[in-house]
């Protein structure tokens, strides 16, 4: 299968959005614009790894907002022209079979255009996300103005797919000739003879680049409401013979252990599964089956942070986990910190975002006569829509 890299073009000053710094690194609701158009790529299974052109002043901001992504290469700066940022992307990406080349200012990119260049790569060397001219279009002239004949005529956007070697030899020509006047890479690619396609694209995936630009996005995203998903999750386990239980990632001395096929640890297995219901991903018993022996006394931490990592795969952010024990003993209390830190840890969230609680069920039951423990999760994650 064809390699493919997308080539994100993130070097201009972007004067006319008239913010505080390079539109890229403008606040777009929580995030920066730059990190918005990542994620898409981020998220498309037939992206292999990501590729983005700065600025060389550039590097502190850009590191500052690209925490999390999994697919990045080191950033390449960019030259003088976006021509030449292009081409420092492709030098930069020789090792891909294709390329997606695409503007940082356009982050309201959607999967469905990156499925339709994608595919259109197998039949042509290269394919533009187009827009049919909807507007009558004048012409000023020496003469008046003059109406032109909108039949036919498509509005370009990006990301612009291509065969990445027959793309790169088109701008290698175009430095060669002197040529740095092309408004577009689909421009460059038809100079050089290139078989350019057109596929649908789509009127969302506008580019940012005046100021009131800017600030309807900002508005636009201040109006949406968030994508908050919670999920709940419980788990009981039975207490027998053993000198320790395994609590939220804490050992801790007993007179007593939690029996199970793992190292039963009540409050990691029901967080897991909270954290999987946010995603509609089953349970934990779906993605480490009891019946499997390579579990057999495996420590709870690592199904917990196949959760976190999969529910980052979708897009999600974890917001906050909330754990609560019950149980006679052992008393939760002096482990509590221990137990939020490493819980912490392992999810890669901040500590202040974890919550452990612990209460008895008042001598009632099998908790009351201090045959099991019991633990009950929620977990807030935060989805972009």
């Amino acid at each position: 299968m064809a390699s493919v890299c997308a080539i994100i073009v993130a070097a201009g000053r972007g004067t006319r959005a008239a913010t505080d710094g390079p539109k890229q690194y403008a606040m777009l609701g929580d995030r920066t614009v730059l990190a918005r158009t990542l994620s898409v790529f981020e998220k498309c299974n037939a992206v292999d790894a990501i590729q983005v052109v700065i600025h060389a002043d550039d590097h502190e901001a850009y590191n500052a907002c690209i925490s999390g992504f999994e697919k990045l290469l080191p950033p390449v700066d960019g030259g003088a022209t976006r021509q030449a940022s292009v081409r420092a992307g492709l030098q930069a990406a020789a090792n891909y079979d294709r390329v997606l080349i695409h503007d940082a200012a356009r982050p309201f990119l959607d999967q469905a255009i990156l499925g339709r260049i994608i595919g259109a790569l197998e039949t042509n060397m290269g394919a533009v996300p187009a827009l049919p001219v909807v507007d009558t279009l004048r012409r000023r002239s020496k003469k008046g103005l003059q109406t032109i004949d909108r039949d036919g005529l498509f509005a370009a956007q990006t990301p612009q797919a291509f065969d990445r070697a027959a793309i790169a030899a088109a701008h290698e020509k175009a430095a060669v000739e002197g040529r740095d006047d092309f408004t577009d890479d689909a421009a460059l690619a038809e100079w050089a003879g290139l078989d350019v396609t057109l596929v649908d694209g789509a009127r969302a995936n506008h580019k940012l680049t005046t100021s009131e630009d800017m600030r309807e996005a900002m508005e636009e995203q201040n109006t949406v409401l968030p994508d908050i998903r919670v999920g709940h999750g419980y788990d009981t386990h039975t207490l027998g013979v053993g000198d320790h239980v395994m609590l939220c990632g804490v050992r801790i001395p007993h007179n007593r252990a939690l029996q199970g096929h793992s190292d039963a640890d009540v409050g990691i297995h029901a967080l897991t599964d909270a954290l999987l219901a946010t995603i509609g991903a089953g349970d934990i018993g779906d993605h480490f089956p009891p019946s499997d022996p390579q579990w057999r006394g495996a420590a709870s931490d690592q199904f917990l942070a196949h959760a976190a990592q999969q529910v980052r795969a979708k897009g999600g952010q974890i917001n906050h986990a909330d754990v609560t024990l019950v149980c006679e003993a052992p008393k939760i209390g002096p482990h509590r910190e221990a137990m939020r830190q490493r819980m912490a840890e392992i999810l890669q969230i901040a500590v202040g975002r974890v919550s452990v609680k612990a209460t008895t069920n008042e001598k009632v039951g099998f908790i009351g006569r201090g045959e099991g423990i019991v633990a009950l999760t929620t977990a807030t994650v935060g989805f972009e829509r």
